[in-house]
């Protein structure tokens, strides 16, 4: 299937490399480019785009507003997957999008392989941060934020087995890593994965480890509690 990529950039120049090296590949293909918020949410509406390259800083609407409307099943036609791009591996927006449904971020000075790799991820319905903004980046965050805000009773439908899955995926492990500490079948891990995800009504694994923190049960710097 291919894969379908709307570029959200205020910088003709970099979207144009950007579309250049997806162009190259035979499963992607760029079906349009925006200049900033407000262009990409009436372009989404269009051209339905399965992931969006959106830049944090723009002008009119910048990449966290048009995020939070594009990831909302009300407020967008087309709900696709967005991969935020920033310049620093520590912004001060990481944070605010990941809340408005951003599902990864990708540093702009990425190399192609990264790039591609990471439309790859998202579009097949994974999370990613770029390897430099690691997952102590949200530890951060959110470790200066109040926990506790929501309770734990989140929980109460899952199973025991699916709490234990859910712990691990908060601490950061992937289906193998789960798979290989619960003595599972990695696709059994992958089944349990996506029960939760829909129990939960989360978007994907990064949300399911903000919403750990958020509950207080995680907490930073730990695994679990």
């Amino acid at each position: 299937m291919t894969i379908r990529v709307l570029i959200v950039d205020d910088q003709p120049m970099y979207r144009a490399g950007l579309t250049a090296i997806l162009g190259a590949e035979t499963d992607i293909t760029v079906v349009g480019e925006a200049n900033d918020g407000e262009e990409a949410l009436s372009r989404n509406r269009v051209l339905h785009p399965d992931v969006v390259l959106m830049d944090v800083r723009m002008p009119n609407m910048n990449g966290i507003e048009a995020t939070r409307v594009l990831t909302s099943p009300t407020g967008a036609a087309n709900v696709p997957r967005v991969i935020m791009l920033t310049t620093f591996d520590i912004d001060e927006y990481v944070y605010a999008a990941l809340e408005a449904g951003a599902s990864g971020f990708l540093l702009k000075d990425a190399d192609a392989r990264e790039l591609v790799s990471a439309v790859h991820v998202v579009a097949q319905g994974d999370s990613l941060l770029s390897p430099r903004v690691t997952r102590r980046l949200i530890e951060n965050f959110i470790a200066n934020k109040p926990r506790g805000l929501t309770s734990v009773s989140v929980f109460n439908d899952l199973t025991d087995r699916e709490r234990e899955v859910f712990l691990l995926i908060a601490t950061g492990k992937s289906n193998a890593e789960i798979g290989k500490s619960l003595f599972m079948a990695e696709q059994t891990a992958k089944s349990h994965s996506s029960r939760i995800m829909t129990k939960l009504h989360l978007r994907d694994r990064i949300h399911a480890v903000m919403l750990a923190y958020d509950t207080g049960l995680v907490t930073p710097g730990s695994s679990s509690k």
